[in-house]
């Protein structure tokens, strides 16, 4: 995408609007679960924050991949989870409070640590030459159109509580066909080399989003956390806001070429989505009917 009215305009008018909907359901006790579920929260953040990134780091050296890929990668392993996180685990019958208070807390996280890290990856994979990300204005511009919206969103709720509640399914369909007309915008910039792109770094994204939603899983199930913990960190861990990560490649560092990978991973994490969904709502059937025996 190049730096025009889609990518300058609509795509963060698009992630504002999506982050706005994502300050609906919140709350200010959303934000106070940390110390609820301490434990929880620890280990849902360690994933999101740090085990994700390391993971992206280690598949890209393992597969060689370098320059626009390699830092593509990187982007969408240094997001913070998405408003899709918190839908899939309702849908999943796992801790939706838990998500929810993950997603708010990465969010105000990465605003610091998405410049640090995307800046490394672009010096480290050989794409000195790119735009770099300065830290204030970054930290300025993520805050604006993620952290003010939700803001926003979090105060009509309170003031007007009947009609955020009314506006949320609304908002929630409208956010998804804003990132369908993203992510497709995306594929159609680069159409031409799309096939390509994704032979070189699907397999990184699909091994990334599997051992994500594995390794955090398997954490959460040595610490003895509760079902519905385990499945919302595992999920939180998973999901990305892919959105901003296209945002940060087309828009900040005006690559469209980064923002592929970014893409092919938010596809691969809503098929993944589904099948969450598909097993945790068989495995509940059966807890329902062995309790019924």
């Amino acid at each position: 995408m190049e730096s025009n009215l889609i990518t300058s305009a609509f795509l963060p008018l698009a992630l504002a609007f999506i982050m706005l909907g994502m300050g609906l359901s919140l709350n200010l006790s959303d934000f106070k679960n940390i110390f609820r579920y301490p434990k929880a929260m620890v280990l849902g953040l360690f994933c999101q924050l740090v085990l994700l990134p390391a993971l992206g780091f280690f598949l890209i050296l393992s597969f060689g991949l370098e320059g626009t890929m390699a830092v593509g990668i990187m982007i969408i392993a240094c997001c913070p989870g998405g408003p899709t996180s918190n839908m899939i685990t309702h849908l999943s019958k796992g801790d939706t409070a838990l998500s929810i208070s993950l997603t708010a807390m990465s969010s105000v996280i990465t605003i610091f640590t998405i410049p640090l890290l995307v800046n490394f990856s672009i010096a480290y994979f050989g794409e000195e030459g790119s735009v770099s990300l300065p830290f204030v204005p970054t930290v300025l511009r993520i805050t604006g159109v993620t952290l003010v919206p939700v803001a926003m969103g979090m105060w009509l709720k309170n003031r007007f509580p009947l009609a955020a509640h009314r506006a949320d399914r609304p908002v929630r369909i409208a956010s998804i066909l804003f990132f369908v007309l993203v992510v497709g915008g995306a594929i159609l910039n680069e159409k031409d080399q799309i096939l390509s792109f994704f032979a070189e770094a699907g397999p990184v994204a699909l091994l990334l989003n599997i051992l994500t939603f594995g390794l955090s899983l398997l954490l959460a199930r040595l610490l003895a956390l509760p079902a519905p913990q385990q499945l919302a960190i595992s999920i939180e861990s998973g999901i990305q806001n892919g959105t901003l990560g296209i945002m940060i490649a087309a828009t900040l560092l005006q690559n469209s070429a980064m923002a592929i990978p970014v893409v092919i991973y938010s596809l691969i994490m809503f098929v993944a989505s589904i099948l969450i969904v598909f097993i945790a709502g068989s495995i509940n059937k059966d807890r329902l009917v062995k309790a019924k025996i």
